[in-house]
Formats: C-alpha cells, structure tokens, sequence
C-alpha cells in the first residue's frame, strides 16, 4: 500500500473513521426483494478491518443517505455505535458526530465514493475515495484505494490507519498471527 508522507502525517491523527455505506462498504448495487426487503453484500474483510481499527481506539461511524435495517444489524454486529441512517445532509450528520464525539474535523477520515460524499470530505483531515469513485471525489481526495467500494477497499482504509498509528502488527496479532 503507496502512501506519500502527508497522508501518512493525517492518518497519524485520526480518532474518527467515518464511512459510507453503499459504494463504499458495499459495492453500491441494491437488491430489492418483492416486500420491499433490502439486501447488501457486505465483505467480510473490510468487517474484520472495522474492528481491528475499533480495537485501537478510534472511534468509527456511519453517514448513509438510505435507511436499511441490513445496515442497522450489521454495524451492530461489528460493534459500530454511530450509525446515521436517513442523512441527505451528510454535513450536518458530520457536524452532530464532531459534537457529540468532541472531535476536530482535522482528526477525522472519511471515506465516500460519490457526490453526496463530497462536502464533508472538504470538511476533514483525511479523504479518502474507494477505486471506483466518481471522479470529483478522486480528485477532490487525499488518498485513493486500489480497491473497489464493497471489495476490500475498508480493510485498505483501515490497514492504512493503523500502519500510520504504528497498531497494524499489533492489531493482526491480536488474532493470533504474529508479524514477522
């Protein structure tokens, strides 16, 4: 994983993580069932990723314009507190974490792959787009992944985060396997 040293520098800072769900943890397609159920692919991986970071002690949330009971029990079941469903102003969604959190802006990473993503990347100390973002937010980003959304870009986000915080090979080891 490429990452030139101002990156590094933010990455080095966060306390917050705060992703995206479709496009971002998923890989952005819906399937709908005839009762109106909702079904996302999550990756197992980028699962395991949220809760090794989690385990340092930066505080992790989710922004999502949709509502989806799917993400609601997922997030519950990675251990996620902060979950903002529903949110077409995902400003004011980062603004309510920042106050309840008592957390800078310039501490918190966001990661997002399209436009309703774009104003609170402006707004943090580390944006980060997945691969196959639209291009304003690639742009517009600090730091790009080699992965698409739902295929392991999370797990790239949070490996990143932690190698910067000096935690990655602790956090690998605390599952049992040890760095050389």
């Amino acid at each position: 994983m490429e990452m030139c040293a101002s990156v590094s520098d933010l990455a080095a800072v966060v306390k917050l993580a705060i992703f995206d769900v479709d496009g971002v943890l998923t890989d952005g397609g819906l399937i709908l069932g005839p009762n109106g159920q909702e079904f996302k692919n999550f990756h197992v991986r980028d699962g395991l990723g949220l809760v090794m970071l989690r385990s340092t002690g930066v505080e992790l949330a989710i922004i999502t314009g949709r509502e989806s009971t799917v993400v609601t029990e997922r997030m519950a079941a990675l251990g996620i507190e902060h979950v903002l469903q529903g949110q077409s102003d995902k400003e004011q969604a980062l603004d309510k974490l920042l106050d309840d959190l008592n957390v800078d802006a310039s501490t918190v990473c966001y990661v997002g792959d399209d436009l309703p993503d774009l104003p609170v990347m402006m707004r943090v100390g580390l944006s980060v787009a997945v691969a196959d973002a639209h291009s304003e937010l690639i742009k517009h980003a600090a730091w790009k992944t080699k992965a698409k959304g739902g295929a392991g870009a999370v797990r790239e986000v949070c490996e990143m985060i932690l190698a910067a915080q000096g935690n990655l090979g602790s956090a690998i080891e605390n599952f049992g396997f040890q760095m050389q």
